[in-house]
């Protein structure tokens, strides 16, 4: 039996689980850095994404999803069948690989990735690569708005994860690739609430063609349904 106190992982394939076992352990070791650093006192009012200068700071930062959001993105993807789907921001691959392996067990496919960070970019592929999965990733380097315009064909699934500011935008440019039935999972709801306020509200909308709810995991995760075509205008 499974210790309690072990991760858990629904990724069936234990050389993928142990390269998400090392990417989890140590994007959890630098969150726990990350919130042991002194912080002012009083705390700063929450205010809007900086997003000068933010690619430079990301550059060598995790960011990546929650086991917990791992396993459901896995899921989701097994669920929907999905054979491509999309994601806006790569970093070292973490999600990546959960959608690589779903896309696999389902036949075969792609997930295209995007990144901004050529540097982060090599080591998502070297990760693939180890978890034996590079055949069904496609990383494209650059801005998202221009590698992820034209993602070669309808889309089951979209997962939002890249600089907030920019996450609606992105959610704009993929939702009219997005099949009915597929769905768009959105991260960091509750992380920048002045930017995904936006996102949240666009998504939630009838008009636009999905149903979302907001979600309780890391602090609220987008999960958004295509219920109906895109708009013609």
């Amino acid at each position: 039996m499974t210790s309690s106190t072990e991760p858990h992982s629904v990724v069936p394939d234990p050389r993928v689980r142990a390269v998400l076992d090392r990417l989890h352990a140590a994007a959890e070791s630098e969150m726990e850095a990350f919130t042991q650093e002194p912080r002012p006192d009083p705390p700063p009012e929450p205010g809007p994404f900086n997003a000068e200068g933010a690619a430079e700071f990301f550059a060598d930062k995790y960011i990546s999803l929650e086991r917990e959001q791992g396993n459901l993105l896995y899921l989701l993807a097994r669920s929907l069948g999905a054979r491509r789907a999309a994601e806006f921001g790569t970093s070292f691959g973490v999600s990546t690989i959960y959608l690589a392996a779903a896309i696999r067990e389902n036949g075969g496919g792609v997930v295209i990735g995007s990144e901004i960070q050529p540097s982060k970019a090599a080591v998502a592929r070297a990760n693939l690569e180890e978890a034996g999965l590079s055949e069904f990733a496609e990383i494209r380097v650059g801005d998202a708005r221009e590698t992820l315009a034209d993602p070669g064909g309808p889309l089951d699934l979209v997962l939002i994860d890249g600089f907030p500011n920019l996450n609606l935008t992105m959610l704009q440019i993929l939702a009219p690739h997005v099949r009915v039935g597929g769905m768009v999972m959105a991260d960091n709801v509750g992380s920048f609430p002045f930017e995904m306020q936006h996102y949240v509200a666009w998504a939630q909308d009838p008009a636009n063609g999905f149903a979302s709810a907001t979600l309780p995991l890391r602090g609220g995760t987008e999960l958004s349904l295509r219920v109906a075509p895109p708009s013609a205008d």
